[in-house]
């Protein structure tokens, strides 16, 4: 963590100005510095740093031209801006409890890099904790996202669905109480998944669902559902080589569902956690699944196969079934569903969908509080019709190309019980293009919305 404990006399004061302030703070300054000021053009531009001097030519203050909006990225391009120095920087500013926070947890994911394969040995300039931040949270926000893009970023070579299980056994080993089970293979079948072991069975990397626990039975239950397709080719509907080159990031949503574990378990939420990831890699083979099979559910519905390219919805729907088995307190489940979504928000605004409006209601307000943004879509009922087969249960696909992520979206909703809250991430889970914090590949995107839904709605005991 990029973070000294106390302010030294050679810490270096970041001082927050917009273009309204800027000429307050220097009408407070020696002739010399407004003079310095003037002759560099610096106007607090958002995002404009400018340097001012001592008298030994080293740097006594750094000026910041504050953004207009926001507070978690507002700082996050200066750690790799400002040169390192061991005293460090502080924040020049009165803060607040959460502003600091939100601060420091921008600060820190601008110092995020993914070096397992390409080192990077350019240092991050330290931030002076601020009086009133909240470490925890700093920590646990900070590791959370961090293994999210660290699983996104990685490879399909070194992430398939038996590293995938590694990687939820290292975060189970981590904390207390915390285990995993993995049902992998033709032992899918044996114990009723299925539509997972249909999806993998192309693949020689075998599948498999994984399954941690943690938390006090006796408290209200949470179970989280991520999609882990460890790499889409589109099975033997195939992708174009430009589809294919992301595909590493189809298990997105098993990475956010393990960051979220992790948040709720370094905060020690008063809740029973279950996490289910079912993880395949949907390959081209001689054993794999075919447009028009009929494959069957955990939940006894029989699916007609429209596309092998939509695999993502029939893993999680075995995964939705078993969740709703145990009728928790609410379901949460993320993937890296449809190209529709992205269509329609970008890749930067989730789509969500859920069957409870107070339980929407709670996470919107909570997307907007921590600066981590969604958009409520609809599971418009009518649509439903067009999952309709003439020889199964449903379609996995519909016939026409309207509404892609709601229709994703209800044909998972066939497999959650009706009366127990669910809402369903619809995540690009990549940023195309670097911005301040956030560097270009893998991104945790409502996360941290979905943990301050959770912590605000189960937090007390």
């Amino acid at each position: 963590m990029p973070f000294l404990n106390k302010t030294s006399q050679k810490s270096i004061p970041v001082t927050p100005v917009n273009t309204a302030t800027l000429q307050k703070w220097l009408k407070k300054q020696s002739q010399t510095r407004q003079n310095w000021v003037a002759a560099t053009g610096f106007t607090a531009a958002a995002g404009a740093i400018l340097a001012l001097p001592d008298e030994n030519g080293g740097v006594e203050r750094v000026l910041f031209g504050l953004p207009d909006q926001g507070t978690l990225y507002a700082y996050a391009a200066l750690p790799a801006q400002l040169q390192d120095n061991a005293a460090g920087y502080y924040i020049d500013a009165r803060l607040n409890r959460f502003e600091a926070t939100q601060i420091c947890i921008g600060w820190a994911l601008g110092c995020y890099r993914f070096d397992r394969y390409k080192k990077n040995n350019k240092n991050c300039a330290r931030l002076v904790w601020p009086a009133n931040a909240d470490k925890k949270a700093v920590d646990a926000a900070v590791k959370a996202v961090a293994l999210v893009r660290d699983l996104v970023n990685t490879p399909a070579n070194d992430m398939g669905p038996a590293e995938l299980a590694a990687a939820a056994k290292k975060l189970a080993g981590s904390f207390k109480k915390a285990h995993v089970s993995v049902i992998t293979g033709e032992d899918l079948l044996k114990k009723n998944y299925p539509a997972v072991y249909e999806v993998g069975k192309g693949s020689p990397r075998t599948p498999r669902l994984i399954d941690i626990r943690w938390g006090n039975p006796k408290h209200k239950r949470v179970t989280l559902v991520g999609k882990g397709v460890c790499f889409d080719t589109g099975g033997l509907d195939l992708k174009h080589s430009a589809g294919m080159l992301l595909m590493k990031k189809d298990m997105g949503g098993a990475a956010h569902v393990f960051g979220l574990a992790q948040m709720i378990m370094a905060h020690n939420l008063p809740v029973c956690l279950r996490v289910l990831v079912p993880a395949v890699e949907n390959s081209t083979g001689g054993n794999s699944y075919r447009p028009g099979d009929i494959i069957q559910t955990r939940k006894g519905l029989s699916v007609e196969v429209g596309n092998t390219d939509a695999e993502g919805r029939l893993v999680l729907a075995d995964a939705l079934c078993e969740a709703s088995s145990e009728k928790p307190a609410l379901i949460v489940d993320f993937a890296t569903l449809t190209g529709a979504a992205r269509i329609a928000l970008g890749p930067d605004l989730p789509a969500m969908f859920s069957n409870n409006d107070r339980i929407a209601n709670a996470l919107l307000k909570s997307a907007a509080r921590v600066e981590d943004p969604l958009w409520r879509m609809p599971l418009w009922q009518p649509y439903k019709a067009w999952l309709n087969s003439k020889i199964a249960d449903s379609n996995n696909v519909a016939s026409n190309t309207y509404a892609g992520a709601s229709v994703a979206a209800l044909f998972l909703e066939k497999f959650v019980d009706a009366d127990i809250p669910w809402v369903h991430i619809d995540t690009f889970a990549w940023n195309p293009s670097a911005k301040p914090g956030r560097p270009e590949g893998g991104e945790a995107l409502g996360l941290r919305a979905v943990f301050d839904m959770i912590q605000r709605t189960f937090g007390k005991k």
